[in-house]
């Protein structure tokens, strides 16, 4: 019994769609789905469908991208978050509105429980540089053509902003782990941006920063006792260590981003017992 993870399919690529459907069954291992599965909610739909029959537990943290609202209407914002939640419930797929789960596989050495914690954060554009204020960030961005598409497509309704959306999340994804977390357990931290601006090296993109996380999160693989953290959203397939922590980035990203040969099935990370 294995966790994998892998992110950002972006099924709106037939490629990709491809490689999902060829992707072989897993039926002892758990799979976390950590976000950017597709614009669509009736792609997302068929991704949890296939997702859950070959896997015998799905994990998904939605991404910007499963959030996004099109020219044709349909739920924005918060309504546009539950609507994908709801999706995933329907398939028996766990979400970051869902109990916590204690993994019931084997543990790595030196650790007795492992909790398992999808979270839902946004950004709040402090990755921005320090010299750069958050009313000047779009025009920045736009200097060098690294607009983030969520400034379209990404509605904040019912807050005010992304930011205070951001900041709602942060403040209840820390109310829910201070209390619910047993004491002395391990966790697996699971979101779709990354927890820290030291885990973003995107050279090609370097103004995109602003749209890939919070500082307000930076301190939480300690606080929160992780034993690896678990996010996507950079495209950017790497491994890092942490204050002993391991954090992947778990990308499989758009088709010029990753070798067809190698299938999907190459591209999922084991996470435990690692």
């Amino acid at each position: 019994m294995r966790l994998l993870a892998i992110s950002d399919l972006h099924l709106a690529s037939a490629v990709n769609r491809e490689a999902l459907a060829a992707l072989p069954p897993h039926p002892e291992d758990w799979l976390i789905l950590a976000g950017d599965v597709a614009e669509r909610l009736d792609r997302i739909d068929e991704a949890l469908a296939l997702l859950t029959d070959r896997f015998a537990r799905v994990i998904l943290v939605p991404g910007n991208h499963d959030l996004w609202t099109s020219s044709n209407g349909g739920p924005r914002g918060l309504a546009r978050y539950q609507a994908v939640i709801d999706l995933a419930r329907f398939h028996g797929v766990v979400t970051p509105e869902d109990p916590y789960l204690d993994w019931p596989g084997r543990c790595p050495p030196g650790v007795d429980r492992l909790v398992l914690v999808p979270m839902f954060l946004l950004y709040d554009y402090s990755f921005r540089p320090a010299d750069v204020g958050l009313a000047d960030v779009i025009a920045w961005a736009e200097e060098t053509h690294n607009v983030c598409g969520d400034e379209i497509h990404l509605s904040a309704e019912p807050f005010d902003s992304r930011v205070a959306w951001c900041h709602a999340r942060l403040a209840e994804t820390e109310q829910r782990l201070d209390k619910e977390l047993p004491e002395g357990a391990a966790t697996v931290l699971i979101n779709h941006w990354p927890l820290r601006r030291d885990l973003v090296r995107i050279p090609r993109v370097p103004r995109f920063t602003p749209w890939c996380g919070t500082l307000r999160s930076a301190d939480w693989h300690r606080r929160f006792r992780a034993h690896a953290v678990v996010s996507g959203h950079l495209h950017t397939r790497r491994t890092d260590w942490i204050d002993g922590t391991r954090f992947e980035e778990v990308s499989l990203g758009y088709p010029r981003q990753w070798d067809h040969a190698r299938g999907m099935e190459g591209y999922l990370r084991e996470i435990l017992p690692g």
